[in-house]
């Protein structure tokens, strides 16, 4: 069975958790994993983006010239592409990029890139979190520094604002609830902390 390291919201060590290896030790399968973080950002697309074809472009319903006898190239509207203010060219539509992945390959993407984190020493348990009774981007910077951590993702086991606020304003740091946790941001950052109650819940729901 893995562990990971325990720490206290002071930054001290508070000893070792042991954590279910059928979450926390599995071998990485890099195709699902490729699979989810490219579905992840493709559903992030808003696929608003549109252009006007040149027959959504005001005017050009007049010849700009006759067709022959003129020495110029033969012309039969305004609103060609070729033209300036004329219309767009094979350019963008609205469209939907959504990508379905099957629930157990996210699964095991997420799986995966957990284990990885818990294999490379990357992935800190932190209790004492509720000691933010308010915002304070200092408290949560200290802990940071305390466990020697880099760009970092903190996932934690409910809406706290506190929290939330606290780590806002940290250049590189982010933090989201248990319920958002995703392949993409957790292989975005180095370093990843989470709170007791995040441990459970994960095993809650990806143990059965």
């Amino acid at each position: 069975m893995p562990f990971v390291k325990v720490y206290e919201f002071s930054g001290q060590r508070a000893g070792e958790m042991e954590v279910p290896a059928e979450i926390f030790d599995v071998p990485v399968h890099m195709a699902a994993i490729h699979q989810v973080v490219v579905a992840h950002l493709a559903n992030c697309r808003q696929g608003t983006a549109s252009t006007k074809t040149r027959g959504d472009v005001s005017g050009g319903g007049k010849k700009p010239w006759r067709q022959k006898h003129t020495g110029r190239s033969r012309q039969g509207s305004t609103r060609s592409p070729i033209w300036v203010h004329g219309g767009v060219a094979h350019g963008p539509h609205p469209r939907d990029y959504h990508q379905k992945v099957n629930r157990k390959v996210r699964q095991l993407a997420l799986k995966c890139v957990l284990s990885d984190k818990v294999r490379e020493d990357l992935l800190a348990v932190v209790k004492g979190f509720d000691a933010i009774e308010k915002p304070s981007t200092k408290a949560v910077k200290n802990l940071l520094i305390a466990l020697g951590a880099g760009k970092t993702l903190i996932i934690y086991h409910n809406n706290a604002l506190n929290v939330t606020k606290s780590v806002s304003n940290l250049p590189g740091a982010k933090c989201i609830n248990v319920a958002s946790i995703n392949v993409y941001d957790i292989l975005n950052a180095k370093n990843l902390i989470v709170t007791p109650e995040v441990v459970a819940k994960i095993e809650e729901v990806y143990s059965r």
